[in-house]
């Protein structure tokens, strides 16, 4: 009865009638059952319900209920009384403003409002039915507050393989939980366990002035190369009513540093073939970490090529520098890897035959075209810009003049575009003088003192001289008016103007022979109309005529109209026109061959002009450039 307080009642009678009735309560202890759970679990803020259920095997006249808390300190303090007549919260508690108790048939059930973590402690329910009988239960009331979500940061600096025992690669925290909750380290989500010279964890525990937890963890581990691409993170567990929840950090990667073990190297521009000319990249690259240095070198050479962050750099390359091309990192000389370069070149085109090739007509020839090369070669020959052949050999066959000339040829590498060169051969086809028209003879018909071209063009090698020889007219009639030459051809052309019946004969020689042209001339009156010719160039040139002395025989009769009409005296009707007629015919008949004579006086030097090539007549201004060649 230690634990009762003394309670304010109205009498000294009811506190006597009160102790009996706890004497008789006393000794009918066992003849209540009292009901309570051992823990009641709730969250920090909350409320927490806390039953006391009891039955009497005999009814009893009077039940009091009473509720204590145990302090920090092992004693109890009453907080709730009750009994048939009142219900009281007892004052100057910690708990006189936060409780309430209700009561029912079962029981009663003190409700704390606002939990604390200084609430978690003992509760206890005293009940006494007098002489139906005395009880007393217990309940553990327990707090929870869920920590923090846990925060994991890994070692910045990085961490080494090298090293004899573990050592920190990150920590972990997890804040303000209740009661303490616990950090666990994982490893690719599997639980990393502590194992001498491996693994160690090292845990900080803090209480705050709240009451709550604060965990740091560390883990400290032994890294391998395989590490640097696993992620580590940790869980925190912690208790909440009724259950254990759990909550993961975000995976961190762990930067490892470890020595080289092999090194990569790699032709990584051009792709592709390799040519002289070319610019080409070499990079090598070490699995170390952090990157070692890498050097650079030619097979069996201990001379260390300048590089630059594992990129080598060949300009310009030509087929020296094929070969083997090593690269190894600095912290580990053993470690080697090779690339093999080949530079594809392609020396200039060797003709054959050389330069030049002097070949009689209807002699056949061959000729070569081809370059040294590292891959297969393909030529092509052209010959005037057009392609003539395929193939390294050129087969010339029956020589004409017409064969003569320069040949190309292009050299180059089909799998490697921008190998390319090129040669030529320059062929001369030796014979005797040849006249490019058909006709060897031709027959002209013109009028006395008309001036005619007579052109001679001829092919041969060497190349031909030509001579006029022309009988039938003066010396001073006739000169030579344009004479072109190329190697093997001779272009001449004479202007002669005709007074008798004349023989012009153009002989061309060289030392394989001799060719001739002839013009035969037949000169006719100047008032006669010229018979055709024999070639298609004198139709044009009487044509021209034509066309001349229409245009002035137009313009006289304008004159003639124009004139009758200011003077006045242009007739109307069929008379007037007939007057016309026949005036016009009397003039005409006076006046055509005054006209036709004063035409051929004045116009003497251009009608010949007018005269093209083998008789034709031309304009002045082609007879000029003609002329100026």
């Amino acid at each position: 009865m230690d634990n009762f307080r003394s309670m304010a009642l109205p009498n000294t009678s009811l506190l006597l009638l009160v102790l009996q009735m706890c004497a008789l309560a006393w000794q009918a202890w066992a003849l209540v059952d009292l009901r309570m759970e051992d823990n009641v679990e709730v969250y920090m803020d909350e409320s927490a319900e806390i039953p006391c259920l009891y039955t009497f095997t005999e009814k009893p006249t009077m039940v009091m209920v009473q509720w204590f808390v145990r302090e920090r300190e092992g004693h109890r303090v009453r907080i709730s009384y009750s009994d048939l007549t009142m219900q009281k919260v007892d004052e100057d508690t910690s708990y006189s403003n936060r409780i309430s108790v209700l009561s029912n048939s079962d029981g009663e059930t003190l409700t704390i409002q606002d939990v604390k973590l200084s609430d978690e402690r003992e509760f206890f329910c005293q009940v006494s039915g007098l002489a139906a009988g005395n009880g007393e239960g217990r309940t553990l009331l327990k707090v929870f507050d869920p920590p923090e979500p846990p925060v994991i940061e890994g070692v910045l600096s990085g961490v080494s393989v090298s090293g004899d025992s573990p050592l920190k690669i990150a920590s972990c925290e997890t804040r303000e939980g209740f009661p303490k909750p616990n950090i666990t380290w994982y490893r690719d989500h599997i639980p990393i366990h502590p194992t001498t010279g491996l693994a160690n964890v090292v845990t900080l525990v803090t209480k705050e002035f709240s009451g709550l937890y604060t965990v740091q963890s560390e883990l400290h581990y032994k890294v391998t190369k395989e590490d640097k691409d696993a992620h580590f993170s940790c869980e925190v567990s912690y208790f909440v009513p009724g259950a254990v929840r759990t909550s993961e950090s975000k995976g961190i990667n762990i930067t490892v540093h470890y020595p080289t073990t092999s090194v990569k190297i790699w032709k990584e521009w051009p792709e592709g073939l390799v040519k002289e000319g070319d610019k080409v990249k070499i990079h090598c690259q070490g699995d170390g970490n952090p990157p070692a240095p890498i050097i650079f070198s030619r097979e069996q050479s201990d001379v260390e090529l300048d590089s630059s962050q594992g990129l080598l750099v060949l300009k310009e390359v030509s087929r020296a520098d094929s070969g083997a091309y090593e690269c190894h990192s600095l912290d580990r000389d053993e470690v080697v890897d090779t690339l093999q370069l080949t530079v594809h070149y392609l020396d200039p085109a060797v003709v054959v035959p050389k330069d030049s090739e002097v070949m009689l007509k209807g002699e056949s020839l061959t000729a070569t075209c081809n370059a040294l090369s590292s891959l297969e070669t393909s030529t092509v020959w052209f010959k005037d810009g057009i392609e003539v052949g395929r193939g390294h050999i050129m087969q010339l066959q029956d020589a004409t003049f017409d064969t003569a000339g320069q040949y190309d040829c292009e050299v180059t590498v089909p799998s490697l575009p921008g190998l390319l060169t090129s040669g030529s051969v320059h062929i001369i086809v030796q014979g005797a003088p040849q006249i490019k028209d058909a006709e060897r003879e031709i027959e002209l018909t013109e009028k006395v003192g008309a001036w005619v071209n007579l052109s001679c063009e001829v092919r041969g090698y060497p190349r031909p001289a030509i001579t006029w020889s022309i009988t039938g007219s003066q010396s001073q009639s006739w000169r030579e008016v344009v004479k072109r030459e190329t190697e093997d051809q001779v272009h001449s052309v004479v202007i002669l103007k005709v007074s008798t019946h004349t023989i012009a004969v153009c002989n061309s020689t060289n030392d394989f022979g001799i060719e001739t042209k002839t013009y035969s001339i037949k000169s006719i009156p100047f008032s006669q109309t010229p018979t055709a010719r024999k070639t298609s160039a004198d139709n044009s040139g009487v044509i021209i005529v034509v066309i001349i002395v229409s245009i002035l025989l137009l313009a006289v009769l304008g004159s003639v109209f124009y004139f009758l009409y200011k003077k006045g005296k242009l007739p109307c009707g069929r008379s007037g026109k007939q007057e016309i007629i026949n005036a016009y015919s009397t003039k005409e008949k006076t006046n055509k061959d005054d006209i036709v004579v004063e035409m051929k006086a004045k116009k003497t030097e251009e009608s010949v002009l007018l005269k093209g090539v083998n008789g034709e007549k031309k304009p002045p201004n082609h007879q000029n450039s003609t002329l100026s060649k």
